[in-house]
């Protein structure tokens, strides 16, 4: 019988997530399987906790790695926030703040949606006008919008939130942005905050990063109901993640939280502003050599994010061909526009381990052989 694994080529990954895994990072997935309650191991998820807040810059006691992709982590902030009811406030201009109205509308809550033309950040004045409106029990919003590499104004958001209808919880996603461009927490007054670990934190999927503020705390202490999602209760799972005797809650992912304890130590030691600066840096180069071959980006320079560059596919040239060239005859993937972008951009992941100007090269070199 054929092993499917003996033969898989090496993809460099500049799509959308995952992105490239760092050696040290696969090194550490292989490394001994301990059970979930050996205390071996929550020494490890202790130092995991610790790793997160210094990423997120945060103090919250709550912080911790969701057992699931970020789509978990979005549906354990939801879920654990809103009861039925609740007014909730979605700032879209993409794919996920879609996705959030979505998870919102499933939970029984009000939802309005301020909508936003893809490609362009979240209006502040609308966002004012809009929080006067209504007293919002949670409003959120998308940090780095994956479908369309655009940054909205989060910082502001957050001062406006409070300043405004100081009531609501703040709802932050991060899925992208995290280990990319600064992510301040508390600095920010962001209340619930989720991410990924495929994308700039360079391990493969299958955690999510999730910190909750002492407010978010409080809110999740008085719900009038149960939450409705067993698996992703916190009020259990702070259980699992807290204290000298842990409560056994589910099988943790033992290998996978390795990967992400490893994954965040190679930020953390390049140190954070590092990290941004290199990002960014290769962000620019990217732009550079897309030039020199005639492709524009989607986005306004003000705007966009240096670890997603939405570029517009240049007329005559046939998206889906140029995509399966370079995944066939150069091992390159890069992403597909989505919604009303389909066709019209690639999306070029340069994130984390792949944010280098080796990778830019390479794919550079593959474009010019293929268009």
């Amino acid at each position: 019988m054929n092993n499917l694994l003996e033969n898989l080529d090496e993809i460099l990954l500049m799509g959308p997530g995952p992105s490239m895994v760092a050696p040290s990072v696969y090194q550490a997935l292989g490394s001994t399987t301990l059970g979930h309650l050996d205390p071996a191991f929550i020494n490890i998820m202790n130092e995991i906790k610790k790793k997160q807040q210094a990423l997120m810059q945060t103090e919250n006691a709550l912080t911790i790695p969701v057992s699931g992709t970020g789509s978990a982590g979005m549906e354990t902030c939801f879920v654990n926030l809103i009861e039925p009811g609740d007014k909730v406030l979605i700032l879209s201009n993409g794919v996920f703040g879609k996705r959030m109205q979505d998870v919102a509308g499933r939970l029984r809550a009000e939802v309005d949606a301020l909508e936003f033309e893809w490609g362009t950040p979240v209006l502040v004045g609308e966002v004012v006008k809009k929080l006067k409106d209504k007293d919002y029990d949670l409003v959120a919003v998308v940090h780095a919008e994956t479908s369309t590499g655009v940054a909205n104004p989060v910082e502001e958001i957050g001062r406006l939130v409070k300043g405004n209808n100081s009531h609501a919880i703040y709802l932050v996603d991060t899925v992208t942005s995290l280990g990319g461009i600064p992510v301040k927490v508390d600095e920010w007054q962001i209340d619930a905050i989720y991410s990924g670990t495929q994308k700039c934190l360079s391990c493969p999927p299958g955690l999510s990063p999730v910190s909750f503020s002492e407010r978010a705390v409080e809110k999740l202490k008085n719900r009038k109901n149960k939450v409705p999602n067993w698996y992703l209760d916190l009020t259990m799972l702070i259980n699992y993640w807290a204290g000298e005797k842990r409560v056994y809650h589910h099988t943790a992912p033992i290998n996978m939280l390795y990967g992400l304890l490893e994954a965040m130590d190679v930020i953390l030691n390049e140190g954070l502003e590092n990290t941004f600066t290199r990002h960014r840096e290769m962000h620019q180069y990217l732009a550079e050599q897309l030039d020199k071959l005639g492709i524009e980006f989607l986005v306004d320079k003000n705007y966009r994010l240096p670890m997603l560059n939405a570029v517009k596919i240049p007329e005559g040239v046939d998206d889906a061909q140029v995509r399966s060239r370079l995944l066939k005859e150069h091992k390159i993937e890069i992403g597909a526009g989505l919604g009303p972008l389909a066709g019209k951009i690639w999306r070029i992941g340069l994130m984390g381990h792949t944010a280098s100007k080796e990778s830019v090269d390479r794919l550079i070199g593959g474009l010019k052989a293929v268009m």
